[in-house]
């Protein structure tokens, strides 16, 4: 890899990949926004979508043709592509509206050779690009070394960062008996091994962090993982410290990550049956087990559910973690209400803030994703991210929303608050925030029969904003890792089908919202365990219900009481009840306690 420096502007860089392009005899490239893990974070070495084109935000891909060039994203960043690309290299569209292979099939010509990384795309993706291409008569190339970075002359190294073991007082369980679990239900399904593409799963099965990508602690890597329960890791030896080693015995071997594909023909000439997650897998390991002779089956990622089922050691420590948070973000508001009078406080300064008071907390390893702090206007961008360019004050009258989290060796936090800066609320913003409080205390307070999934109960949480014409349009809950992502399957609440039944231990998110473009954003957002409930009399179901996690006040100022039912209100008041006394004995100043007081008073 050489070390002069790329070009710094888009179109130097896009002139380059097309030189490299027509050297290979291809007449255009797929650039994805992922790299082989399809995951949330990248690191910056498989950057290559922000490289070319400077757009940053986490989902997106550009096509590249000889002629012309665009760039996809989705609704959340319709606003940011136009500021960060020069959108007279690449046309901006619709992720969703517009997507690449419909584009393709506009500007592809018959004949043409469309190229691909295999290991960024999955099947699915691979099999809509050559769908395109047939219906044209172009052909899709896999190609065999990725030509982008054959032209990123100073493409950074990839990660390597040392992997610790995540010990079993926070793990729970330990990583034999995970191992041996999972291979007992390959073993029942027929299978001879399962390829671990997710980082995280490979993480938890394991019991080991690392840091090769910011906000989560993960190692990038692939597994294998055999039907004798034990493992093949594929990771450079020196990552691995020998302690690590011994804790987990003969039964997991750790390879170079070159020697990835052959242990797969291995499998292949053995004609094993091998299951493949068809969400993350990458395509080229598909190809490469079905041209070596292995039975391939599509199934989920066999850790991904008992993953999202913590134990009751996990459990005991999100709750401790979300005792930390709350300290952490109560030291916060109450600084926020008095600093903020002089109106010199602003976004980027808040968010330091904030961070500052968690890392005050024990077992803190860092924050969970970037803070959003969006005042007035900016919070309506739901995935808002301020910038020196962007960065406003936090002005009276106007709502603040915060959403924010951490990474604690014991759990993994996610809280959004919507406060009111100074003292008089606008009447609209007021009314709309107790219908998104409504129904955050609907879903909150739901109860449900095993076998529901979390798009079964989605409508709770917006029906209070549906009744006065109103929604809002991203999920109403994500899963939450134990000290892994903050975004993390399979389940979740959305409008969108999910199959999924929420089980006993899966944490989620509880945060229904609503944005008035160019005024103001709300979110109301708690993390939440699913638990068991006791049936009442002549139940014939068993019931579930949800623990709420987060403990940190909800702005009383905001709350239009008169709209709120005996019901709604008494939870309020109960759960402030909660908060006041789990979290008042955690504090030492007198200020911060006498906010949390004045902040947790009966409606």
């Amino acid at each position: 890899m050489t070390h002069q420096a790329s070009p710094a502007s888009s179109a130097d860089r896009l002139a380059l990949l097309r030189q490299e392009l027509k050297r290979r005899n291809l007449n255009g490239f797929v650039v994805p926004r992922a790299d082989q893990h399809q995951g949330e974070y990248v690191p910056p070495s498989a950057q290559r979508l922000g490289w070319l084109t400077g757009f940053t935000g986490s989902a997106g891909a550009a096509v590249v043709l000889a002629g012309k060039a665009a760039v996809f994203v989705d609704g959340r960043y319709t606003l940011q592509v136009r500021n960060e690309v020069d959108t007279a290299l690449f046309a901006p569209l619709h992720l969703i509206d517009h997507p690449p292979h419909h584009w393709l099939g506009e500007e592809l010509a018959k004949g043409d050779r469309l190229g691909f990384d295999p290991w960024l795309h999955t099947q699915d993706q691979v099999r809509t690009l050559t769908m395109a291409c047939e219906r044209v008569g172009a052909v899709l190339v896999p190609c065999p070394d990725n030509p982008l970075d054959s032209v990123w002359a100073d493409r950074p190294e990839p990660p390597a960062s040392p992997v610790t073991a995540h010990p079993e007082g926070f793990a729970g369980r330990s990583a034999a008996d995970k191992r041996q679990d999972i291979a007992a239900q390959m073993k029942a399904d027929r299978q001879d091994a399962a390829v671990l593409s997710a980082p995280e799963s490979v993480a938890w099965l394991l019991n080991i962090r690392a840091a090769d990508v910011a906000f989560t602690p993960l190692p990038l890597c692939f597994a294998i993982l055999h039907a004798d329960s034990s493992v093949d890791l594929f990771m450079e030896a020196g990552r691995v410290a020998a302690s690590i080693r011994a804790a987990w015995g003969e039964q997991v071997r750790v390879e170079e990550p070159a020697r990835f594909e052959a242990l797969l023909r291995l499998l292949g000439r053995g004609g094993k049956r091998v299951r493949l997650d068809s969400a993350s897998t990458p395509f080229q390991v598909w190809e490469t087990l079905r041209a070596a002779g292995a039975q391939v089956e599509a199934g989920a990622d066999p850790c991904a559910l008992p993953r999202a089922c913590k134990n009751s050691v996990e459990m005991a420590g999100t709750r401790a973690a979300h005792h930390r948070d709350g300290v952490a973000m109560v030291r916060f508001l109450a600084w926020l209400e008095g600093a903020t009078r002089d109106g010199t406080v602003d976004e980027m300064a808040a968010a330091d803030a904030l961070e500052a008071f968690r890392r005050r907390g024990a077992h803190f390893q860092g924050l969970s994703f970037p803070t959003i702090s969006g005042a007035g206007a900016n919070g309506a961008i739901v995935h808002y991210h301020s910038t020196p360019k962007t960065n406003r004050p936090l002005g009276p009258g106007e709502l603040y929303l915060v959403d924010s989290g951490a990474q604690y060796l014991d759990g993994t936090t996610d809280v959004t608050r919507t406060v009111l800066i100074g003292d008089e609320p606008p009447a609209e913003a007021r009314r709309r925030f107790t219908l998104v409080l409504k129904g955050h205390i609907a879903l909150a307070r739901a109860v449900f029969p095993a076998g529901t999934t979390g798009s079964q109960l989605d409508a709770l949480a917006r029906q209070p904003l549906w009744s006065a014409g109103l929604d809002y349009d991203h999920g109403t809950g994500h899963g939450v890792g134990s000290f892994l992502s903050v975004h993390e399957g399979p389940q979740r609440i959305s409008k969108v089908g999910n199959t999924v039944a929420l089980k006993p231990g899966m944490i989620l998110s509880n945060e229904p919202g609503y944005y008035k473009t160019g005024a103001y954003g709300i979110r109301i957002e708690n993390l939440v365990l699913v638990t068991p409930l006791a049936p009442p009399a002549g139940a014939e179901r068993d019931l579930l219900g949800f623990e709420t996690l987060t403990l940190v006040p909800i702005d009383r100022a905001l709350v239009a009481a008169e709209m709120l039912d005996a019901a709604e209100r008494d939870w309020l008041n109960a759960y402030h009840a909660r908060v006041r006394g789990e979290i008042m004995p955690l504090l030492s100043e007198p200020a911060e306690r006498d906010w949390l007081e004045r902040a947790t008073a009966a409606l």
